[in-house]
């Protein structure tokens, strides 16, 4: 799975990277249905607008954004997000996989 980060409008530090790293293990489940993860974060006047791509190995993206005043409080409900729509998907493939 690969993983890329883009910070807009601002330095992304490596304990941000790390903290994303870390936060992401949370969805390791399912790191075999997954290509790669695409992070946008842009820094606006206050507040962040963080985003995520995944690309599922079958060829359907899903898009996730969310929008928050501090980034790493904005980043735990974007993985959460994300780690549920992981989950929602690894579910239908499951389900239409034949017996």
């Amino acid at each position: 799975m690969n993983v890329e980060m883009q910070a807009v409008h601002f330095n992304l530090s490596d304990d941000t990277r790390e903290f994303i790293e870390e936060k992401i293990q949370k969805i390791g489940f399912a790191k075999d249905y997954i290509i790669d993860l695409l992070f946008t974060m842009k820094k606006e006047k206050h507040e962040f607008i963080i985003e995520v791509t995944i690309n599922f190995r079958w060829h359907k993206s899903a898009h996730i954004s969310v929008t928050d005043h501090a980034l790493h409080e904005g980043l735990e409900r974007l993985i959460d997000k994300m780690a549920e729509k992981v989950r929602k998907e690894k579910e239908k493939i499951k389900e239409h996989k034949p017996s």
